[in-house]
């Protein structure tokens, strides 16, 4: 499973011209479900997310989480993280997950999050949505619960 983030100051998911999820200051999720990922990898995620130390204390220090900064969370459906692009010119998705089971996980993995106390905007799982966002540091960083 991965999850790029992307530590933002704003983000909001545009679906059909209406806007669908919107956050201020926190992160931006985009998340990938694999085939082979178990609630182990989900649990990992969650947990690492809802931590992650990348937001600037007083002394512009990266040493607090989203839950310190009291930030939201706005997480995106990406199917595109797993692409594998070593032959040829065209992605292969092969190793993504069949769609009722990544929206299974993509669901347990928002729960999560806020069961751990955040507030947490979402995407629509499918959807052909345009997101925007502001990232600020700019900062983004890839989680992959394999590695």
């Amino acid at each position: 499973m991965k999850a790029l983030i992307q530590r933002v100051s704003e983000a909001k998911v545009v679906i059909e011209g209406n806007t669908f999820g919107q956050i201020g200051k926190g992160m931006l999720i985009f998340l990938g479900v694999e085939k082979g990922d178990a609630s182990a990898d989900l649990e990992y995620l969650i947990k690492k997310v809802s931590h992650i130390r990348i937001f600037e204390d007083d002394y512009k220090k990266m040493n607090l989480s989203v839950l310190n900064i009291i930030g939201e969370v706005l997480v995106v459906s990406q199917f595109t993280l797993s692409a594998d692009c070593r032959k040829g010119n065209r992605p292969s998705f092969d190793n993504a997950e069949e769609p009722s089971r990544a929206e299974e996980m993509y669901i347990r993995f928002i729960d999560g999050l806020k069961e751990n106390g955040l507030r947490v905007a979402t995407g629509a799982f499918g959807a052909m949505m345009q997101v925007h966002f502001v990232n600020d540091g700019p900062v983004t960083i890839m989680l992959d619960s394999k590695k």
